[in-house]
């Protein structure tokens, strides 16, 4: 992704991440909406598909404040934190995105919860680049909801990233949705980008 927009800055054109932010994704993960997606975009069936059902169902869980524990709660959703396939069954859950993202003309970059789109234009087609971006976002947004998923437009951020000379061709209105926006220049080139 960094080779990505650095090869954008360094052909002149301008580049943008967009880094989206999910609230507790792996709290929020629904267990038969997984299910259904490791059948239907996986092919899992039969013993492997009751496997993962066995897996995911039947967990509960409860608090404890020193020597009191409230009641057992059953889960109905969450991902099992602290196990290998946690990670795994987040990216399966969340696959379509990678799609959406790409029907929008942009790549996307995902590792477990984290979610990321570039994209890049001639300076001159700046206003619609941030469109497109904001577009995307705006269905990426609209597929989390709809899977019980929830993005967190305070903390996600857009990352622009061009040269110095070119910083007055940004665009000055903000995305939808979205919460703080960023400038990189190429002499100061991003260095904590995941």
């Amino acid at each position: 992704m960094l080779s990505d927009l650095l090869e954008a800055v360094d052909r002149g054109d301008v580049a943008a991440l967009v880094l989206l932010d999910l609230s507790s994704a792996f709290d929020t993960v629904d267990y038969s909406i997984l299910c259904r997606r490791l059948q239907s975009s996986f092919g899992l069936d039969g013993p492997v598909l009751a496997w993962f059902h066995s897996f995911l169902h039947g967990r509960s869980q409860y608090v404890r404040r020193g020597m009191q524990k409230s009641s057992y709660v059953q889960l109905v959703c969450g991902g099992p934190q602290g196990s290998v396939l946690g990670p795994i069954l987040f990216i399966m859950y969340t696959v379509e995105v990678v799609g959406l993202i790409e029907h929008h003309g942009f790549r996307p970059h995902l590792y477990a919860d984290d979610t990321q789109v570039c994209g890049s234009s001639r300076p001159s087609a700046v206003y619609d680049l941030q469109q497109r971006l904001s577009a995307c976002v705006v269905d990426v947004q609209c597929w989390m909801q709809s899977n019980r998923l929830q993005l967190n437009a305070n903390k996600s951020e857009v990352l622009w990233c061009l040269t110095a000379r070119r910083q007055h061709q940004l665009p000055l209105c903000t995305f939808r949705g979205l919460g703080r926006h960023h400038s990189v220049d190429n002499s100061a080139r991003p260095r904590h980008i995941h």
